[in-house]
């Protein structure tokens, strides 16, 4: 099969499940979005207690050519004096020739409503950069072909959005929009009929902490998505965590997604984390499965500073 042919193959079936024709896109999945909450939504800057960055890999369809794939890096601390969190996100996204990137800064401001109990509003901004060059299929397509004899220029796109986010040590409930403007994808000069826009997404996510015994303790989270034009989405995790070392479990995305978890805590500061899904939809699945890994680090600078456990 010739890269033109695989990256066509790729983006019309990716147009058949998540895009309205000309309208919207399909923001990148983040299979670990309960310990990569960040990256979705900001008032989750600095409930962590410290110091806190988080990387995370995602390669769709490992081993098929063109095939998605989504880095992210977040990292947040709060100030408790202040009762505020900041923090900043960065996000790669990759299919083929298309590349898609955002920069953010992320503020959350810490309401305590009891005890144990905290609301964080939160604030972001940044941008996002849209990067697309056909020219690696010119060939294939021969000269006569103009369309990939050009690059597209760098497409920038500044954004804000805004989240809250309500936790305490056995729940947490967030709602989110991460990006409130619906910018246009492409020049407005351009000569196509339709110009595609970036539609508002909507999240909601939440997680309940169950103790089973001293040593283990379920944790269920689930994450909707919502955007104009489009079926809500879904996703739902199970975890089962033993003595904060070791966390087990499975995931389930709306009638297209089975998968497993694991994450190990290797050090008081460092944990790493592996995902596997595969989709029950009968063309994604002939693609193959995907694969995500996670690394989490908590800096501590004192020698007597005792790190908080954190079940989301």
């Amino acid at each position: 099969m010739s890269n033109t042919t695989r990256f066509y193959y790729i983006l019309g079936f990716l147009s058949t499940l998540f895009i309205l024709p000309a309208k919207a896109q399909q923001d990148p999945l983040l299979g670990h979005y309960m310990y990569n909450t960040l990256a979705l939504n900001p008032a989750y800057a600095g409930t962590s207690g410290l110091l806190e960055a988080t990387f995370s890999s995602r390669h769709q369809w490992l081993g098929f050519d063109d095939a998605p794939q989504t880095h992210t890096l977040t990292v947040h601390t709060p100030f408790p004096t202040k009762s505020f969190g900041l923090g900043v996100s960065a996000v790669h996204d990759q299919v083929g020739p298309v590349r898609q990137s955002g920069f953010w800064v992320d503020y959350a401001y810490h309401l305590r409503l009891g005890e144990e109990l905290k609301l964080g509003m939160g604030l972001k901004a940044g941008t996002g950069v849209l990067q697309k060059d056909l020219t690696r299929y010119q060939q294939e397509a021969g000269s006569a072909d103009k369309a990939y004899q050009a690059a597209l220029k760098e497409h920038w796109t500044p954004n804000f959005g805004v989240g809250l986010y309500l936790w305490s040590p056995r729940f947490h409930v967030g709602l989110s929009v991460p990006r409130l403007l619906e910018n246009e994808l492409q020049n407005s000069a351009s000569a196509e009929r339709y110009m595609p826009v970036e539609k508002r997404l909507y999240l909601v996510m939440g997680g309940y902490v169950l103790p089973l015994n001293q040593q283990l303790t379920l944790l269920p989270s689930f994450l909707v998505r919502g955007m104009e034009g489009m079926p809500v989405g879904y996703e739902a995790n199970v975890l089962l965590r033993y003595e904060d070392r070791l966390w087990v479990g499975a995931l389930y995305r709306a009638e297209e997604t089975l998968g497993g978890q694991l994450r190990v805590r290797i050090s008081p500061q460092l944990s790493v984390g592996y995902m596997y899904d595969h989709s029950l939809h009968q063309t994604a699945s002939s693609l193959g499965a995907s694969h995500e890994i996670l690394l989490n680090f908590k800096f501590t600078f004192k020698k007597d500073q005792v790190l908080n456990p954190r079940y989301f």
